[in-house]
């Protein structure tokens, strides 16, 4: 008997904070594009609750292999850090990471990306989402300590965001300003000031995946349709070359 080649799934890469890390849980936005991606490629998420840019980059070599072999075979690769970085500094020295920096550290994650071999055309940056400070300043005073961020400079982080995305030739999702379009209720996209509420992961889904679709919608359907497989003969079926 041949040997039996390995099936190779794809993968699309979420990389980023808390608001990463959550989107997996029901009705998450990384739920919701998994969900999408099943039979496709792996949907992994990489985020790390309560952490920022400058150490996303430090971390990139311990998460992203640097041999560019078959089984990473990367499709997309999405970056969503700043939501901790634009904490103020007076208030939240741990967290913050000053503006340059941040927008320092985004250029340098997406050459590190282009080093592992993932190109520019598959790296979407996300920018901060807007801060509800009356909702997230509850949250502070529970925790022990004054409102430690304000909308206006996650603002300026989301700015910086999108001006290191045209600077690298990424696409980027803006949802710091999308969320205020118009002058609608942003509130009603955040569950306690800062993380998304269950219409934010919508939101984040629905926009993000217009961005995402192109990257995958040539990506074939992994392993036979159950009713086209040979019940004579499954092996024939099952163990050919993809």
């Amino acid at each position: 008997m041949s040997k039996i080649k390995t099936v190779i799934w794809p993968k699309v890469i979420f990389f980023g904070d808390s608001i990463t890390q959550g989107s997996f849980q029901p009705n998450g936005w990384g739920a919701d594009i998994a969900n999408k991606l099943a039979r496709k490629c792996d949907v992994l998420n990489r985020g790390l609750s309560g952490y920022n840019s400058r150490w996303g980059k430090i971390l990139f070599p311990r998460l992203f292999s640097s041999t560019n072999s078959a089984e990473d075979n990367i499709a997309a690769v999405t970056v969503f850090f700043g939501a901790n970085d634009c904490a103020l500094q007076d208030k939240n020295p741990q967290q913050h990471v000053p503006l340059q920096e941040y927008s320092d550290n985004l250029k340098e994650i997406t050459k590190l990306l282009a080093s592992v071999g993932v190109s520019a055309d598959r790296v979407i940056l996300i920018t901060p989402p807007p801060l509800n400070e009356s909702a997230w300043e509850k949250e502070c005073i529970v925790k022990g300590c004054p409102l430690n961020r304000h909308n206006s400079v996650a603002g300026q982080y989301a700015q910086a965001c999108v001006q290191a995305a045209s600077q690298c030739g990424v696409d980027v999702l803006d949802l710091w300003t999308l969320m205020q379009k118009d002058g609608q209720d942003y509130t009603v996209y955040l569950s306690d000031g800062l993380h998304l509420s269950q219409e934010g992961n919508q939101f984040v889904a629905q926009h993000l995946w217009e961005l995402l679709e192109r990257r995958v919608a040539d990506l074939p359907f992994l392993l036979p349709y159950w009713g086209d497989v040979d019940t004579k003969s499954p092996e024939s079926s099952l163990l050919c070359d993809l």
